[in-house]
């Protein structure tokens, strides 16, 4: 039972695609099979609550895998990597240099003519504030689940680059009043 006026939120990442395995930004791109599989066997570990999703197919495969009707949530769509989507960051890091060291050292930056980390962080630190009491699952991006551990933990913008988040990562947060504390998922 939820005291009242508590938010239990419980982050999923989305399964492997092709692009993950790849370390490429991503585009909108399926599942791959293993993702598939890894997210249908977790499927008893998730439980209930209000479901939502990023909008994208990776999410709204991953959610279905595991059971969830999950509404779709524009707040907690993937970053926009811009013309940077589609390539492998061994490939930005050949080809622009100074741009890719600009974006991991400035969250202000966008030289990919996407969506800056700042802009990233305030978007879900947005969502999170409207959050309703309950218990919610939310199958999302890992950049969405570092912009929320990051805002939880009232860290420096900065420490979005020191959170890594596998496929199907989970991470459990608690919120009341505004204010978040990470947990472990139950």
């Amino acid at each position: 039972m939820t005291p009242s006026g508590v938010a239990r939120l419980l982050l999923v990442c989305h399964a492997s695609t092709r692009a993950t395995v790849r370390a490429a930004f991503p585009g909108d791109e399926p599942l791959d099979g293993n993702g598939l599989r890894r997210a249908a066997g977790l499927a008893p570990r998730i439980g209930p609550g209000r479901a939502v999703r990023g909008t994208e197919l990776r999410c709204a495969q991953t959610a279905e895998a595991l059971g969830l009707r999950a509404e779709p949530e524009p707040l907690l769509a993937d970053c926009d990597y811009g013309r940077w989507s589609g390539t492998t960051l061994t490939e930005v890091e050949a080809g622009e240099p100074e741009a890719l060291a600009a974006w991991l050292t400035d969250p202000e930056a966008a030289p990919h003519g996407g969506e800056p980390i700042a802009a990233l962080l305030d978007r879900v630190a947005g969502w999170l504030a409207a959050l309703e009491p309950g218990r919610t699952v939310a199958v999302t991006h890992a950049p969405v689940i570092r912009a929320a551990v990051v805002h939880a933990l009232d860290a420096p913008a900065l420490s979005f680059w020191r959170v890594d988040v596998a496929p199907l990562a989970m991470v459990a947060l608690t919120g009341r009043g505004g204010r978040w504390r990470l947990s472990y998922p139950a």
